[in-house]
């Protein structure tokens, strides 16, 4: 062997030892079954990992919240006919269909090439690479992120907001934030906060709000569109609980006696939301059909 053969023979050996240290590459979505995808981290890398299983929800199944619908339905449309449209906050009592109105909005949407990339909130500091990733597809991304808040001090908030509304570059076209949160201003409020604001009485009594303050009402307000979402009367409650009773082939009969039980139920959890009702439905039609 030639002093050049040994030379390459060492200088192969030693790049194969580089490569086991180096993390794997990422995987490239398969863009035709990308409808829904979740970013996911390995070996500190982020990677779109593609859902196969993804939510049947329709908008139909979502009831009592039909002017929250109207809302994230119209906006959406925007959105995938290429008009302007918001970022959205949905906000509100747990278990109202929030999360599920933005999975509805996809099925209704996803042959009109509306893809969705749910975030989880411990990876909103990579935003900006989630964007760059797909800011030049020809589909509209929904960025989705639920159940979020902050405590103080979290990078993904200023990650956030800048995303939102705070960078030297345009946002993309082609991508929407919807965020869900049961905090309208996304950080804890305190009573210590109240201590910032600053009475003058040769002011007229004008308050002047302290910059905590300000701080944690700034990001929630980058969100164009708010959607409020509220506890279900008890009328309300029977009616969803009808609705998916139905869904899984109860006969009218066995969704009247039902009633008292999903009463019941719902007692003992303390609400009477939209999931709550779906939980019920499924204990119940799985015991008695």
């Amino acid at each position: 062997m030639t002093q050049l053969d040994q030379f390459l023979s060492r200088a192969e050996t030693l790049l194969n030892r580089l490569e086991s240290l180096l993390p794997p590459s990422m995987p490239t979505p398969d863009w035709r079954l990308a409808t829904a995808m979740r970013w996911r981290k390995r070996g500190g890398q982020g990677y779109l990992q593609i859902v196969k299983h993804r939510s049947a929800l329709t908008l139909n199944d979502l009831q009592h919240i039909a002017p929250q619908k109207q809302a994230i339905e119209q906006n959406t449309l925007q959105f995938v006919q290429g008009k302007p449209a918001n970022n959205v906050l949905l906000t509100g009592a747990r278990g109202t269909g929030k999360s599920s109105l933005i999975k509805a909005c996809l099925n209704q949407f996803a042959d009109q090439g509306l893809r969705l990339i749910e975030i989880d909130k411990a990876d909103m500091t990579d935003l900006p690479d989630i964007i760059d990733l797909i800011a030049d597809r020809p589909e509209k991304f929904i960025l989705f992120c639920d159940d979020l808040s902050f405590e103080e001090g979290e990078a993904g908030y200023k990650a956030l907001k800048v995303a939102l509304d705070g960078s030297i570059a345009a946002q993309s076209e082609n991508v929407l934030i919807y965020a869900t949160s049961n905090r309208r201003h996304l950080m804890p409020e305190r009573m210590s906060d109240n201590a910032s604001y600053i009475h003058d009485d040769d002011d007229d009594g004008d308050l002047h709000p302290g910059e905590t303050v300000e701080e944690k009402i700034s990001l929630s307000e980058r969100f164009g569109l708010w959607v409020s979402f509220y506890p279900f009367k008890q009328d309300d409650y029977l009616d969803i609980v009808a609705h998916w009773l139905a869904s899984y082939s109860c006969t009218p009969e066995q969704i009247s006696a039902a009633r008292a039980d999903a009463l019941r139920w719902a007692l003992q959890r303390g609400s009477r939301s939209g999931r709550v009702a779906w939980q019920f439905a499924r204990d119940y039609a799985g015991r008695n059909n």
